[in-house]
């Protein structure tokens, strides 16, 4: 290890000695590690991506598709943050240091945000959730009608054509039956920004005053409220849903509209907003059927969606 790190520091010149390393947390599924490096120069971070002997997804889903999707993910967070910068005065992300790319070696230095006082939190504040809110509101607006170039062509890590296995293993049903129509829905929309697409809470880390967001594995097409409603299913429970929706989206399509979108576009993501839910539903139920998340307030947003159908 310390003479791989050796190498990475030398290459890019971010110091002549290594003072400590240490990992934050392991990659899913044992791809590799974060790590958090100090030299007499520089503190970063490094994602040192490692493709595992043996490929043992947590939840089963082990292939050489889900391997490719894998690989694939970790170039377009590096293809991100080394090309996609726009978004970075209102909604901020770690400083781009260096990426590298081959069939043997992958990894990504971005700057270390716990040395600006960044912390992660597994509970936020009515405030925090706002900032977070307002943070993904700038950046759909930042990205209006941008192409995803060398990232996903449509964003989100539960995306209809990246899960031919789940979908395979759904129950028949209306999620089942009507899932191609509801992608489509959301893909045709006329309305398209590059999402997140992995926008839930352990993606976010909080100062006192700002708001940052990391790891951008699955950025790609689509329309904004994909984000936002993975984002909700992250902080709160089925409760919490029904209590919070309404001050959430009016939270989020006021800042929208502030910072100049359409109220053909408000309208358009407001209709989609469930469709967003039930998109994500459509994933839950192939992936993991017994998951928490699969709740009164996610199939109400399921029921929307039939209705506006005329289903």
């Amino acid at each position: 290890m310390n003479q791989l790190l050796t190498k990475i520091i030398q290459t890019h010149k971010l110091g002549t000695t290594i003072l400590s390393h240490i990992t934050i947390q392991d990659l899913w599924s044992g791809y590799g590690k974060l790590l958090k490096v100090k030299t007499d120069e520089a503190q970063f971070i490094i994602k040192l991506i490692e493709t595992p002997a043996k490929i043992e997804h947590p939840k089963g889903w082990s292939s050489e598709f889900v391997h490719k999707r894998k690989l694939k993910s970790y170039q377009v967070e590096m293809d991100f943050y080394a090309h996609y910068s726009s978004h970075k005065a209102l909604a901020f992300t770690p400083n781009y240091i260096a990426h590298y790319y081959s069939d043997d070696l992958q990894y990504l230095v971005l700057e270390d945000l716990s040395a600006l006082k960044f912390e992660s939190k597994n509970e936020i504040s009515e405030s925090e959730i706002n900032k977070c809110i307002k943070w993904l509101a700038h950046f759909h607006h930042t990205y209006l009608n941008v192409a995803p170039k060398n990232l996903w062509e449509v964003g989100t890590y539960w995306h209809l054509d990246t899960r031919p296995s789940e979908f395979k293993a759904m129950e028949d049903g209306d999620l089942k039956k009507y899932a191609e129509i509801v992608d489509q829905k959301l893909n045709s929309c006329p309305y398209q920004t590059l999402v997140h697409g992995d926008a839930k809470l352990a993606n976010f880390m909080f100062s006192d005053d700002r708001v940052a967001s990391l790891d951008f594995q699955y950025t790609g097409g689509g329309v904004g409220v994909k984000d936002l409603a993975y984002f909700l299913s992250s902080i709160y429970n089925q409760e919490e849903l029904f209590q919070n929706d309404t001050w959430v989206l009016e939270t989020y399509f006021s800042k929208l509209s502030e910072l100049g979108a359409s109220d053909e576009l408000i309208s358009s993501w407001e209709k989609l907003y469930p469709y967003a839910w039930f998109d994500f539903y459509r994933f839950l139920a192939g992936w993991s059927p017994e998951h928490y998340k699969i709740n009164e307030y996610i199939k109400v947003q399921k029921e929307h969606v039939l209705k506006d159908l005329g289903l």
